[in-house]
């Protein structure tokens, strides 16, 4: 009987449980109607959108491609030519001014409070960016047209800077620890700075000493001081392009030494050390000056001998007093007068007016880039003075950067669909960036020929004239992807998006590629390792990590609530890696229908990604330490952090020599 009672009550359970689950979906449907939609205007004038009206996204796409087509002037275009050019883009702007409110939906960015808690944390940063993006795209739209007088580097406005700095320790311990520089260094410019090291005190960091059970501390006295690159790179710790570090006590040694050094986007160049010891005959000099002063006096006749011997006997434990010709230029508790003079061929470092070391400049860096002073350690300073400055800096207008010459524009879009489509993370400031990757591996046979299509995706920036000069690089080269949200660091997963987006529907690639504007690209090896990877495969290819987890304390700590799991899935390196379409078009789907996971490290997203693609295909993972994400190695096939120069350096090593070597930033 009670078996009965229950096989009547179960439909009307299972009836319940059915209007349950609708409920929520309802409710899911809702939410998910809030959703960021995402737009981006591209080279070639089209609208990319990320919604459910895909069809006017296909048919306006392609009446833009159209006009972009019809007004792109030939190859040998002309100084006449150029002002007809000139004018077309203001077509495609309108143009792109009539279709874009269609796709800009107001709700997603409604601030009433009601909606703004039914975001995540990295879904509000991306609703106020797109929000404050909208304003500043239409106020690039509402602008005046920038005459072709604007565009010539010759009549831009430089920036007005003091010919002189002064300022003393304690304004340079409010101002924290920092001199700007504002126009940077030029020929002949020195920086002097009076101050008094601290003396020695214990030491018990690990990163320093490491201590066993019963060991003394180490005694530890030094300081470093840096020339930085404050204006070179957004959103990372500035370049360091002179690193000064005396170690007065504590060198891992047992004696004092001055170790000097460069870093470029975190990543460190090969130190010099000064040990005391005259730098040796046959080693290059700066300027006619040794890169190395001698305060070692028992090598007096043979230096080398004497070195070795030195090393021979601290090896085998038996130790010698070490006297000196003259003592090292920084002593504990003393006043010292300490300047760093700009020569031709690099930076001479005198210390109460004897010369005591010089650095050669490195490839990558310029005297202007030097536009801060910062000193940190075991010093008190008193007093700081720069001199001989440059009144102004014509660097920072990027027209310096930008050659408007016409073999530099991108080929047109091929009528098919393409091999391979590369997307260049960039951000609106990085003009030289920009112009030296369009002077080295864009001019690859492939990519000229429009076998494999290269753009830079860029989001708007914080300053204005920031914004209307990229406008005027995207109309010129035709090679940039604009996205109309303001950039931060936590949306470039959005761009990634946009790359996917433009490589299946706008260029119809077999692969896609994403590499960063700092990366180097070997086009044709890049193109052969994809190829390894039969056709009908999905594939991702790329310096594979595997269980990595992560940081949760630190200046790149990831949260609990940004990432709850203990690892992340295997995901390529960020500096360049490969898709195949099929994962591509797997991306864009679920971002239209409101689906794909975001997180602000798009390279875990991208791992991510591909996994819950490897759900239902499986899918190659091709690791190769050839895509270097750290810098560059020999026979590299992507090649991270390289600066404007080393870029051209590499490419003109690969065209001469044919083969792939690094230009290292000595």
């Amino acid at each position: 009987m009670k078996r009965a009672k229950l096989e009547s009550v179960l439909p009307l359970s299972r009836l319940r449980l059915i209007q349950f689950l609708m409920g929520i979906l309802f409710l899911y449907l809702l939410f998910m109607s809030f959703e960021i939609p995402f737009v981006f205007k591209s080279d070639t004038g089209s609208v990319g959108f990320f919604a459910d009206t895909l069809p006017k996204h296909v048919l306006l796409e392609n009446e833009a491609e159209e006009l972009y087509t019809a007004s792109r002037p030939s190859k040998d275009t002309s100084a006449s030519t150029y002002q007809t050019f000139s004018r077309a883009p203001e077509r495609r702007m309108r143009e792109f001014k009539r279709v874009s409110g269609l796709f800009f939906n107001e709700s997603a960015l409604d601030d009433s409070e009601s909606n703004i808690d039914e975001f995540s944390v990295l879904h509000k940063i991306a609703k106020d960016a797109w929000s404050v993006g909208k304003k500043v795209w239409d106020e690039l739209e509402s602008a005046e047209t920038i005459s072709k007088t604007q565009i010539e580097p010759n009549k831009t406005k430089s920036e007005s800077c003091p010919h002189s700095i002064s300022l003393s320790g304690s304004d340079f311990v409010n101002r924290s620890h920092l001199m700007v520089l504002p126009c940077g260094l030029t020929l002949g410019s020195h920086v002097t700075v009076v101050g008094k090291p601290h003396w020695a005190h214990p030491e018990d960091d690990p990163k320093i000493a490491s201590l066993k059970e019963g060991e003394e501390a180490v005694l530890v006295s030094q300081f470093m001081m840096e020339l930085q690159g404050l204006k070179t790179v957004d959103g990372e710790d500035p370049p360091r392009i002179l690193h000064f570090n005396p170690r007065l006590k504590g060198d891992w040694s047992g004696r004092p030494v001055i170790e000097m050094n460069t870093c470029y986007r975190m990543q460190w160049g090969s130190a010099l050390r000064c040990e005391g010891w005259r730098s040796r005959a046959d080693e290059e000099t700066v300027d006619g000056k040794v890169k190395c002063e001698k305060w070692i006096r028992d090598d007096d006749e043979h230096s080398e001998e004497s070195k070795a011997a030195w090393w021979l006997n601290r090896l085998i434990g038996r130790t010698k007093k070490v006297t000196v010709e003259w003592p090292y230029p920084f002593s504990e508790g003393n006043l010292f007068v300490l300047t760093i003079a700009a020569g031709l061929e690099g930076y001479h470092i005198t210390v109460d007016g004897r010369h005591v070391t010089s650095f050669p400049y490195r490839t990558g860096f310029a005297l202007e880039d030097a536009t801060g002073l910062s000193v940190n350690g075991n010093v008190d300073l008193h007093f700081l003075f720069a001199a001989s400055l440059p009144t102004s800096h014509p660097s920072f207008a990027p027209q310096k950067h930008l050659e408007m010459l016409t073999k530099w524009r991108a080929p047109p879009l091929p009528d098919g669909h393409v091999e391979l489509f590369i997307g260049i993370l960039s951000a609106g400031n990085h003009f030289a960036e920009r112009m030296a990757v369009r002077k080295s591996w864009m001019q690859h046979k492939l990519i000229t020929s429009s076998k494999v299509v290269a753009r830079f995706f860029v989001a708007l920036h914080g300053r204005k004239e920031v914004n209307l000069d990229l406008k005027k690089e995207a109309e010129y080269f035709g090679d940039i992807v604009i996205v109309p949200y303001m950039d931060a660091y936590d949306l470039v997963v959005l761009k990634t998006v946009a790359i996917c987006e433009y490589g299946v529907r706008t260029v119809a690639a077999n692969y896609i590629m994403k590499c960063d504007d700092d990366t180097f690209i070997r086009v044709d090896a890049v193109m052969k390792e994809a190829r390894k990877v039969r056709e009908d495969k999905s594939l991702y290819i790329g310096n594979m990590n595997y269980y990595h987890r992560p940081l949760r304390h630190g200046k790149w700590a990831v949260t609990y609530e940004e990432w709850p799991e203990e690892e992340y899935p295997p995901y390529a390196n960020g500096p360049g890696y490969i898709v195949s379409s099929d994962i591509a078009q797997f991306i864009v789907a679920d971002f239209e229908k409101h689906k794909l996971r975001l997180f602000k490290m798009e390279d875990v997203s991208m791992g991510m990604w591909v996994e819950k693609f490897n759900n239902s295909k499986p899918v190659e993972y091709v690791h190769s330490l050839k895509f270097c994400q750290f810098g560059c190695i020999e026979d590299y096939y992507t090649a991270h952090y390289q600066s404007p120069r080393q870029m051209v350096c590499m490419w003109d090593k690969l065209q001469n020599q044919g083969k792939p070597q690094c230009c290292n930033m000595r």
